[in-house]
């Protein structure tokens, strides 16, 4: 019997050494794109709609909160009928969410179809992961997720961009337009280019109680549990400047509406060079060394931050984010490398670690914007130490990992 891995290798060249990866960085990059692609249009679509500023932010916390609470079971629905049903079936519902919201003549109506686009949108985000682990082994699982990491990174810097652009060419309806034609062209690309990686013979039972099962299965391994809250602290810190941008950037900075480039060019840069180091040298290092090198470096940018924000200079730019720009380059070269070892935990289901591992990830960021960012951001320091606090507690949680790894 062909192996999903035998299957890969056996395809053509270019399928699998752009096509695959291409792709699946695209479907990875679903889920956090659409969080603030609408951010431009939020004034044109605030006369519309005769919705306050206030009001409109509701787009995007319906979005993020459907989103999590869905994320924990597209996952385990993969393990049970399949990668690319979940895959292809999100990408549809999706696509009529966004037309949905593209007709809104109100903004009830436009949440309701942003709770459903966050609702189908972890399916490609999640399980596109998944289909690397099954695919690929070893250094070149590495380096396939360290180019998805890639896009994965970009996507929430280049989101407000290409919502710029779109405002400049339509009225505010164009925005997701063009969110449900990416969907759709994503669907005609995973049925050109994606094999089905999880065959019928893995695949776990599609019951209710199945499914909670295999999140229970996935619950009960200590290593998980050590290695989820690793990344998802460390991730976190870097977050908290993404979630708290506006008052880091033009609050506490001093800079302008347009000037969050000088934040997020470094920020993502880093972490995008540091995806890159790590598939180039996931041939030569094994994932955890990749991972304590990446928390290493991260740690000592969060303490360079505090050091710095001490200081007159970090109330200027460049020196006010270079110490989170190094917590980025460390989370390029950690975060792909902790999720592969999280897959293998339990091969039987993997999807089930993904969803589970995401929907921490997730639901401690939604946590941190509305609770952490508003204290934090009193000050530049208060980012810094609130960051400094998160990676050194991410830190902690992979030594405990490594030592209870050796016992």
């Amino acid at each position: 019997m062909t192996s999903p891995t035998q299957t890969a290798r056996q395809a053509r060249p270019f399928r699998v050494a752009v096509g695959i990866p291409l792709v699946l960085a695209m479907l990875s990059m679903i889920g956090p794109f659409s969080i603030d692609t609408p951010f431009p249009a939020f004034t044109s679509m605030g006369r519309a709609l005769d919705a306050s500023t206030g009001q409109l932010q509701l787009v995007v916390t319906a979005y993020m909160l459907a989103f999590a609470a869905m994320s924990i079971f597209h996952g385990p629905l993969s393990d049970a009928i399949g990668r690319r049903p979940v895959i292809l079936g999100s990408l549809a519902v999706y696509a009529v969410a966004s037309v949905a919201c593209a007709f809104a003549t109100s903004l009830e109506l436009l949440l309701l179809g942003r709770v459903v686009q966050g609702l189908a949108a972890g399916g490609s985000t999640i399980v596109s992961r998944t289909i690397i682990r099954d695919l690929f082994d070893g250094p070149e699982a590495q380096r396939m997720m360290s180019q998805v990491a890639v896009i994965f990174g970009v996507a929430p810097a280049i989101a407000p961009v290409v919502g710029g652009l779109l405002v400049q060419v339509g009225p505010w309806e164009t925005v997701f337009w063009f969110m449900a034609a990416m969907a759709l062209v994503l669907v005609a690309a995973s049925l050109a280019l994606l094999p089905e990686s999880h065959p019928r013979e893995r695949r776990t039972p599609l019951r209710v109680g199945e499914i909670l099962g295999g999140l229970a299965a996935v619950a009960r391994v200590p290593a998980f549990h050590r290695m989820a809250w690793a990344g998802t602290f460390v991730f976190g810190a870097q977050f908290l400047y993404i979630g708290g941008a506006s008052i880091l950037v033009v609050d506490l900075l001093g800079e302008g509406e347009l000037d969050f480039w000088k934040l997020f060019v470094p920020m993502i840069g880093a972490m995008v060079v540091g995806s890159v180091a790590s598939g180039r040298y996931g041939r030569l290092v094994t994932s955890s060394r990749l991972v304590s090198i990446g928390y290493a470096v991260s740690t000592a940018g969060a303490l360079l931050g505090v050091a710095i924000a001490l200081t007159p200079a970090g109330a200027v730019l460049p020196w006010a984010v270079v110490g989170v720009s190094l917590v980025a380059f460390g989370n390029g070269l950690a975060y792909p490398n902790i999720q592969l070892l999280m897959l293998d935990l339990v091969p039987t289901r993997r999807g089930a670690v993904m969803s589970a591992a995401s929907f921490v990830t997730l639901v401690f960021n939604a946590a941190s914007a509305a609770l952490l960012a508003p204290y934090a951001g009193r000050s530049v320091l208060g980012f810094a130490v609130a960051a400094a606090v998160c990676v050194l507690l991410g830190w902690g949680c992979w030594r405990w990992h490594q030592h209870a790894s050796r016992r």
